[in-house]
């Protein structure tokens, strides 16, 4: 008999699984409610407790491999759980097993033209897509009443597949062989929704996973060689007036301004950004608490500086001369280019002010002003030509957001009760925002003057 130990970490104790197995155990899954369950070479499949309880036990024909647990549909309503034990059984079938049902398991085999199973993937209401060494792949369900049933069908590789994924998060199958990886939308699959060639493959793909938020696809080869690519980009980006600046690559800004016509132009960068910001003349990219700012022309942009904060940015904003960014609770202002003719006053600010006692939310910046909001419920306006405070409101719960129109004069309040109001900072008069949406996400104000509404 073969013993196994496995060690639980939230009591540091040692469990031992004894007695499963007669020869060497091959393969293993968790599931989510704390059941193990292992292949062996002795062609039995266990499934036991987290104390090492035995909860069932099967025998095969034939050495189990690729174990996995998931949820099998039944005509019965139950609640969500990884109730069935998948695995390869000799290369030729699926292995099912119900732990709900362990006295009818289910053994599916496939037509000879196919191939060996080489991977399989669950998804979706009980879908399993199969992929053989032939190079097609099937989807079938499992749900009771179209159990062994093939959904799809489809020869992706011309002479060998050798390895199957799935991104839940994109909702997309990818098939690898040959030398190339194609790539499936899980709603079409009849359409290919992308192929990748791997030129030095020659014929030796191995074995593909993807990150789980689906942003990049890792495929390996039996030579050694890695490869990554990149399947999904991340939302990023911010606007000033017309200009636009959005990531077109994980090193690459796009800056354009279709109203003006200008042309538009690439940015290289020095670091995969997780911020970015863009004013007047400016763009300000960054991870963590650093950022690097470049100077923005008719045809390009200039690497001009790049600072560290002393903590991590929460938020950056630019106008033509400042930068405010927020950080653990504070906001820092400070001139983007270094001005000999401004005294050193005028150079950086902090905010609050030391010994208020503030836990600043959310920030604004404006050509003129800067404003931001607290956990208090207070409002400040802050004159940047006079470096003065200009004004406060006081609100009566905590405010979360705070999007003033282009001159200043007028900000719309997210409070934290998910409420929305305009207030006017020239005669402190408020309105209430009628039916706001609670989960609004942010403001956009009309810029021509003429189409402004007034309180």
């Amino acid at each position: 008999m073969l013993h196994m130990t496995v060690f639980e970490t939230v009591h540091c104790r040692k469990v031992p699984v004894m007695g499963k197995h007669s020869k060497k155990i091959t393969c293993g899954a968790w599931n989510a409610q704390n059941l193990l369950a292992l292949g062996s070479e002795d062609r039995s499949v266990s499934v036991s407790s987290a104390d090492g309880d035995t909860v069932n036990v099967a025998q095969l024909r034939a050495e189990p491999g690729s174990m996995q647990f998931s949820e099998m549909k039944t005509d019965e309503k139950s609640p969500h759980e990884e109730n069935t034990v998948s695995a390869i059984v000799g290369k030729k079938t699926m292995f099912l097993l119900n732990i709900n049902d362990p006295e009818n398991p289910i053994e599916l085999a496939f037509q000879s033209r196919y191939g060996n199973i080489v991977s399989y993937q669950w998804y979706g209401d009980g879908l399993l897509l199969i992929g053989f060494s032939n190079g097609f792949f099937i989807v079938i369900s499992t749900h009771v009443k179209e159990i062994g049933q093939e959904m799809f069908q489809a020869r992706n590789h011309k002479d060998t597949l050798s390895s199957t994924a799935i991104s839940l998060t994109l909702q997309k199958a990818a098939t690898c062989g040959d030398n190339s990886v194609k790539i499936h939308d899980l709603s079409e699959l009849k359409e290919m929704y992308a192929i990748i060639t791997v030129e030095d493959a020659q014929g030796q793909l191995d074995r593909m996973e993807w990150t789980d938020d689906g942003q990049l696809l890792t495929v390996s080869t039996r030579t050694g060689c890695v490869h990554t690519y990149l399947t999904k980009l991340p939302i990023l980006g911010d606007a000033s007036g017309t200009r636009l600046a959005y990531l077109t690559s994980l090193l690459e800004m796009t800056v354009s301004n279709n109203v003006d016509q200008e042309p538009s132009f690439r940015v290289e960068l020095k670091v995969e950004p997780t911020f970015v910001c863009v004013g007047l003349y400016h763009l300000a990219v960054g991870m963590n608490n650093r950022a690097w700012f470049y100077l923005l022309g008719e045809r390009g942009a200039e690497l001009q500086s790049d600072k560290e904060y002393l903590g991590t940015v929460n938020k950056m904003m630019l106008n033509g001369e400042y930068a405010a960014v927020l950080y653990d609770n504070k906001l820092q202002l400070h001139m983007i280019e270094a001005d000999p003719d401004a005294g050193d006053d005028r150079e950086s600010r902090m905010f609050p002010d030391k010994g208020r006692g503030l836990q600043i939310t959310c920030a604004a910046l404006t050509s003129d002003f800067l404003l931001f909001g607290t956990e208090s419920g207070s409002l400040h306006y802050f004159y940047i030509e006079d470096w003065q405070y200009v004004n406060e409101f006081r609100h009566v719960v905590a405010i979360r957001g705070v999007y003033p129109d282009a001159a200043g004069t007028r900000v719309i309040i997210i409070d934290d009760k998910s409420d929305g109001l305009v207030y006017n900072p020239v005669n402190d008069a408020t309105l209430e925002i009628p039916n706001f949406s609670p989960s609004t996400l942010g403001i956009l104000w009309e810029n021509y003057p003429n189409d402004r509404a007034s309180i």
